[in-house]
């Protein structure tokens, strides 16, 4: 199968997670959903969400996609959540294909990690973003892994072509599922175009009303609250540095799995703030007032704050692991994740280090210009149009 400007397509994306979601897998789904159906091309689509609760915003949503949409465009509700269209699907594996809740379609594309049942006839396009379950596998609760660990590479084997965050991941999966390297694709996130260093008037004291940052300098990490990000080993490396001046390290990220010990952790220390998930227009202010961004991380498929926070012109002091070091390449400072004494130092010198600051900042916002959700959408595009079955 091809797709040609000669020969239209249907294609059917899973939306869910971009309906459901608000940062990760989900902002990624937006943004790059949301570039394709800009750039218009040979095909309509549908897209099919487990949108059950949504409501009015939901709906705004809907609204605003078709608005921007420059091809032909439907959407495919369905009364449920995304937890039971997992169990429906994924862990009781209900023969039920997508097909008969979208239509005929040429092509199906899954942006988070699994597969529905479909039609034999139809192209399956499947992202997959790590493979963290299985690389670091105690940063995961039993039955997340063990579900995880079943329907990915039940997927990956079904699909008919892969996506992979970066080439850490695409090597991961060639390595750990034997997945033939032809059969898979690296496609790089991009930076929307509101992760700019122009502040706005007044963010800072917006940012201090808002979520009750204090106005001393402060260290930001962004990151689902979960063992694989590192949090405990930042703080460990803050401690000295929050003894002797005044620092505040601002974490955003929705607690998610084993998180209690990390936010016991935060709430030992007054300098610690976490602000949970917040707004995606308040993420780029609190980027650009930020000193720093630190993101100690031992894996990510990609990692899309340091590319966001090099953007807003904020220095990066970054893990070396996975696939990180692709992203900010030798626009930050990449040390290894579980060296409490060199992330001291680093942090330590990036706060101080006003000439080290002006040369990240600047190869910062060189790096970042390199990544735009058009550049992916467009590359996706290409992809469909030499697909091959």
């Amino acid at each position: 199968m091809t797709l040609t400007d000669e020969s239209p397509r249907r294609i059917a994306i899973d939306y869910t997670a971009a309906a459901r979601q608000g940062g990760g897998i989900g902002r990624y789904t937006r943004e790059l959903v949301g570039a394709i159906l800009a750039q218009g091309g040979p095909a309509s689509f549908v897209l099919l969400t487990a949108s059950a609760g949504l409501g009015d915003r939901w709906r705004e949503h809907r609204a605003r996609l078709r608005a921007q949409s420059n091809t032909p465009l439907s959407f495919r509700d369905l009364p449920l959540d995304d937890d039971w269209l997992a169990r429906l699907w994924q862990r009781l594996r209900v023969p039920l294909p997508a097909e008969w809740l979208t239509g005929h379609v040429d092509l199906f594309y899954a942006p988070d990690f699994v597969l529905p049942p479909l039609r034999r006839r139809t192209y399956a396009l499947l992202t997959v973003h790590d493979l963290s379950f299985l690389r670091h596998p105690q940063t995961f609760p039993r039955p997340l892994r063990e579900y995880l660990t079943r329907a990915v590479p039940r997927s990956v084997a079904r699909a008919d072509h892969i996506l992979a965050d970066s080439n850490a991941t695409r090597d991961d999966l060639t390595a750990l599922l034997h997945v033939p390297p032809e059969k898979v694709t690296t496609l790089y996130s991009g930076v929307a175009a509101r992760f700019t260093p122009q502040a706005q008037p007044e963010e800072r004291f917006r940012l201090q009303q808002r979520y009750g940052i204090a106005a001393r300098p402060y260290i930001l990490s962004v990151g689902t609250v979960q063992p694989r990000k590192n949090y405990l080993r930042l703080m460990e490396a803050c401690d000295p540095l929050a003894a002797q001046r005044e620092l505040e390290l601002v974490i955003v990220g929705q607690p998610a799995w084993l998180s209690a010990p990390i936010l016991a952790a935060a709430e030992q220390r007054p300098y610690v703030k976490m602000l949970g998930f917040c707004r995606e227009e308040d993420l780029a202010a609190l980027y650009r007032q930020a000193e720093l961004l630190a993101f100690p991380s031992i894996y990510e498929g990609f990692g899309l704050p340091p590319l966001e926070a090099m953007a807003c012109g904020t220095p990066v002091v970054a893990s070396n692991a996975s696939s990180v070091p692709e992203v900010v390449g030798d626009a930050g400072v990449l040390l290894p994740p579980e060296d409490i004494g060199a992330w001291q130092a680093a942090l330590e010198r990036g706060l101080d280090d006003s000439a080290l600051r002006r040369t990240l900042r600047e190869a910062g916002l060189r790096r970042a210009a390199h990544f735009t959700w058009t550049r992916a959408a467009a590359q996706w595009w290409d992809l469909l149009r030499r697909l091959r079955r």
